[in-house]
């Protein structure tokens, strides 16, 4: 079934606003969740409501949360998102460390214990699009952990994202690299397992350390565990953002000294930087445009079906 993007918006900011958002929050929790449907991100779209109504239930959203300010010195920002709409929260954020950007050069935020950030690509084309760079390590906290580390079949992180992004070229668009550390995010198992398809490799570690591609082993009733993308090297960079974004934002990391009540708390640790606080910013376009285009000119086997796409590229 297909929906139009004006449908799926007012029905998200209807829910929104029926269970207690103010205006403003509506928008821009709505507009975020419709933008990572029609950007393919399908797990961290409206189909979310399902849970984001369970956790009011509980209380483990608070609408219409206030961004908190920790500290504010300097090039450095502090805040705690008091469990409000993550997606809120993080844009709040953003858009001031952007702001402290230009005055500063660079920013460093971090973001503590906001619930659901969503799609963290959204905050990596904010920066860009004020033309700036920037770099984003994302752990959760609170959920029962999901992805196993290199050489381990019970889980031991959350899918913990990362992303680089850089500003629009003269003849490009902005680079977006936004990935979770594991092989596919836990919300693509929901998607696949509802559609009844299967993965096409092993992402996933079933409880008996058997490697599958049935997302429903992530549903069982004993669970198994997401896979960290490219072996030690993505369990690796999925230890890092634990570190960087739990510790960092005093969020606490996902060990088991903290309570966990099956909600996704999110912490961010990012850095928005100036280009021009650095470099000549045409030069910064050329290189970037000549370096995308010197990647773009290795042979391919399939131009038509698999092209050499630049992140943030549609796919």
């Amino acid at each position: 079934m297909r929906y139009s993007k004006e449908l799926l918006y007012k029905v998200g900011h209807a829910f929104l606003r029926a269970t207690g958002s103010n205006e403003a929050e509506a928008r821009i929790v709505a507009e975020h969740m419709v933008e990572a449907n029609l950007k393919g991100h399908d797990s961290h779209g409206v189909g979310m409501i399902g849970m984001y109504t369970n956790y009011l239930k509980k209380g483990q959203i608070k609408p219409n949360a206030p961004l908190g300010v920790i500290k504010d010195k300097g090039a450095v920002l502090q805040f705690n998102g008091n469990l409000g709409y993550g997606q809120r929260i993080g844009y709040e954020a953003t858009h001031r460390a952007i702001d402290r950007a230009k005055e500063t050069g660079i920013c460093m935020y971090t973001i503590a214990q906001s619930c659901h950030l969503g799609r963290i690509g959204t905050y990596g084309e904010m920066a860009a699009e004020a033309g700036m760079v920037s770099v984003h390590f994302v752990n959760v906290n609170e959920f029962h952990p999901l992805v196993a580390p290199y050489c381990g079949s019970e889980a031991r992180f959350g899918t913990n994202p990362f992303c680089v992004a850089m500003p629009a070229t003269d003849e490009y668009g902005p680079f977006i690299l936004d990935f979770a550390t594991s092989i596919v995010a836990m919300g693509k198992t929901r998607v696949a397992m509802l559609a009844h398809k299967k993965f096409d490799e092993p992402v996933i570690v079933d409880p008996e350390g058997n490697l599958t591609n049935d997302p429903g082993v992530m549903w069982n009733d004993h669970p198994g565990a997401l896979l960290a993308f490219a072996k030690h090297k993505g369990s690796g960079l999925c230890f890092a953002c634990e570190l960087m974004a739990g510790i960092l934002s005093r969020g606490h990391t996902i060990q088991p000294g903290h309570p966990r009540n099956d909600s996704i708390v999110n912490n961010m640790t990012a850095f928005v930087i100036d280009p021009a606080a650095l470099c000549d910013l045409d030069f910064m376009k050329s290189e970037m445009d000549a370096m995308i285009d010197y990647v773009k000119s290795s042979h391919m086997a399939d131009p038509v079906n698999h092209p050499i796409l630049m992140p943030g590229e549609i796919e």
